[in-house]
């Protein structure tokens, strides 16, 4: 089917009071597993690439059009979106491509900056119907780009969102980026003040270190869009070294990698139907 519009997904979620799952792709076995995911529960998923994945690949285009072309084969809708990107011009590139939300991430200059560089990006972006995620507050772990522990201001937010025209707002509300554990304590009291605050949907990044309970009370308390990428690399490279373990003679990647993508599958479409119910 077409592409979806990520900001059709996210509306969608919002309007029913769930959470809308945005799942990071590292190669392309991500990519077939989420959707496949996606597909076993009869959800909609948002594939996400971040520039850090793109400096991986050294460019956005070759992963980027594997992805279009395994979201555009979907039997559920899904959008493309590309993650975290400070560089003005690899979100150029994106849109260019036919991704259908960017997430512009200014949060490391001072606050000034940020709305000055993301209402820029705002402005382009909309003039081609691309929807723009911006972060205010810094979300730790991400390679040392945030300090954690500062939370978003919900007055300061409020501002921040009407003066950029940003789509949807990634808050720092007590998760980190790449948390191998899943013991993070979300502030819920702040996720219901910013709710109340910020007229646009908010974006719980670093939600591979919540529980599944905490995951649930994040979007009761109001929260849509949850991103995860470290808990589908854990699934997959446990899946590898298992299938490793029992056979240390394998050298076909095949053999080691579908059972990967088949275990991200399921913990995918398990994760989609908690945060859609």
């Amino acid at each position: 089917m077409p592409l979806t519009p990520t900001a059709e997904i996210v509306r969608s979620a919002a309007e029913r009071g769930a959470g809308a799952g945005a799942f990071n792709v590292v190669q392309l076995e991500h990519a077939q597993a989420i959707v496949a995911g996606a597909q076993g529960a009869g959800r909609p998923v948002i594939l996400q690439i971040s520039q850090n994945t793109v400096r991986y690949h050294g460019a956005l285009e070759p992963i980027a059009l594997a992805v279009l072309s395994v979201a555009r084969a979907a039997s559920v809708p899904v959008a493309v979106h590309l993650d975290h990107a400070d560089s003005p011009e690899l979100v150029r590139e994106a849109v260019g491509l036919g991704f259908g939300s960017v997430m512009f991430d200014a949060s490391a200059p001072p606050y000034e900056e940020n709305l000055a560089a993301t209402r820029e990006v705002v402005a382009r972006c909309h003039q081609q119907g691309v929807h723009v995620e911006a972060e205010l507050g810094e979300i730790g772990g991400k390679d040392g780009a945030h300090a954690p522990g500062v939370r978003t201001d919900p007055d300061q937010a409020r501002d921040f969102v009407a003066a950029t025209g940003v789509d949807t707002l990634a808050v720092a509300v007590g998760s980190s980026h790449a948390m191998a554990t899943r013991d993070a304590v979300l502030d819920l009291a702040l996720i219901a003040r910013l709710r109340a605050a910020v007229p646009v949907p908010l974006v719980l990044h670093g939600s591979s270190g919540v529980s599944d309970t905490g995951l649930t009370e994040a979007v009761r308390a109001g929260i849509t869009k949850v991103n995860i990428g470290t808990r589908l690399n854990q699934v997959f490279s446990r899946a590898v070294r298992d299938h490793l373990g029992a056979h240390p003679e394998a050298v076909d990647t095949r053999r080691y990698l579908a059972p990967a993508r088949e275990a991200v599958a399921a913990e995918v479409a398990r994760l989609l139907r908690l945060l859609a119910p």
